[in-house]
């Protein structure tokens, strides 16, 4: 029997107030800039927030299978980093506050390598290039070799690193919670460049990954706009807003871009906890077409369609050619979403509850749902070979498989 069946039933929907009009809880990070900690909250908190829709009974029409489970250490708890897995080369590479950075086989779980660390590691392993890389809630960057585990390099930036690093082109780039992009030398940790933005006074806990193109790093910033940084030295090639943080209150003109950008082709796309996606022309930044709906989550891309979940607990389908939604599942309100992945002919989404809940890439409708674990599934998932990788506050890692 599967988690779909169950479930209790319930009607859908119910309540649509959003997450973002109750937070009241910010934390101070060191640039001084308030940072909205608990977008990924449990059941714990404010009651004014609304309560969390109950899961809807359907019939299961598809078969998730859990293919292997490990651990990663202790886990984020309730720090808000978002922490997930990396994979590349066959392996997934998972990192946590307390317990080191640990690879295991994609296929069947083994671990390959544990690399021990007394670090508060914090945002997701980076990977990529045969490195490893990751920062710390103190600012510490730590590359690995990704065959053994062994430590390569280190290196420092100015304040706790809650991205997971991106590697290519020769580069480590490493965003740091100041708002600034540091680019180190991958073979050595020598610090190429910099560059550094303005923070909003109020913003959502976490940080975009920079996302590489060819000779461009892109960057989602917290004041709802993207930018395109010259590989070579970190200049500014082009910046675009997405959305524009107006509303009478700070609440009100959150517009963080707190997913990586996604590079399809020559295209861009970008979403923000203000609700809203673009896409846009790579090169030259020159903005194709905008949707109203979205989330900071991040955008997955698939052929014909783009997934997103909102702050609210909507997820979406969204054309990506001319950015018309094809289908809205509000079925999940007030579920603390992490972000949309597309899994096969499926998108997918896991809640604050530990489920991992899958909807048809075709209407939106609900064809399966198995819960991962007891803890919520703040960050990032993952799919690669088919296999659908995600990792929950508590530090454990769950690999699955779907018909």
């Amino acid at each position: 029997m599967t988690e779909a069946q169950r479930t209790s039933p319930t009607r859908a929907g119910s309540r649509f107030a959003t997450r973002a009009a109750t937070i009241l809880v910010c934390l101070a990070v060191v640039t001084g800039c308030s940072t909205v900690k608990g977008w990924f909250g449990g059941k714990g908190d404010d009651a004014k927030a609304g309560e969390p829709a109950e899961l809807v009974k359907f019939e299961a029409t598809a078969t998730p299978t859990r293919i292997w489970k490990a651990s990663a250490g202790k886990g984020e708890g309730s720090t808000g980093v978002r922490q997930g897995p990396a994979v590349a080369d066959g392996r997934v590479f998972a990192a946590s506050i307390k317990g080191g950075v640990r690879a295991f086989d994609l296929q069947s779980g083994a671990q390959a390598w544990h690399h021990a660390s007394d670090l508060r590691l914090s945002g997701g392993p980076g990977a990529g290039d045969g490195l490893v890389v990751v920062g710390s809630l103190d600012g510490e960057v730590v590359a690995l070799d990704a065959t053994t585990g062994a430590e390569r390099w280190t290196a420092k930036v100015v304040s706790e690193v809650i991205a997971a690093p991106t590697i290519g082109q020769g580069l480590v780039l490493v965003r740091s919670n100041e708002g600034r992009v540091t680019a180190f030398d991958a073979s050595n940790g020598e610090r190429r460049w910099f560059w550094v933005q303005d923070l909003p006074s109020l913003t959502v806990r976490g940080n975009a990954p920079v996302t590489l193109g060819p000779g461009h790093a892109f960057v989602g910033l917290d004041d709802g706009r993207v930018v395109a940084l010259a590989l070579g030295d970190g200049r500014v090639l082009w910046e675009q807003p997405i959305s524009l943080g107006d509303g009478r209150t700070e609440l009100d003109r959150m517009a963080d871009v707190d997913g990586a950008p996604v590079l399809d082709g020559p295209v861009l796309f970008a979403t923000s906890y203000k609700g809203r996606t673009m896409a846009f022309e790579a090169p030259s930044g020159r903005p194709i077409w905008a949707a109203e709906s979205g989330g900071a989550g991040g955008v997955s891309v698939g052929s014909d369609r783009l997934v997103v979940s909102d702050k609210a607990g909507t997820v979406w389908a969204i054309d990506k050619y001319v950015g018309t939604s094809y289908w809205r599942q509000p079925a999940l309100t007030n579920r603390n979403l992490g972000p949309a992945r597309i899994h096969g002919s499926y998108a997918v989404v896991g809640d604050f509850d530990g489920y991992l809940h899958w909807m048809r890439l075709l209407d939106g409708e609900f064809v399966a749902r198995e819960r991962a674990g007891r803890n919520a599934l703040a960050g990032p998932p993952v799919v690669a070979d088919g296999i659908l990788v995600v990792q929950d506050v508590d530090g454990d890692i769950s690999a699955w498989r779907i018909d």
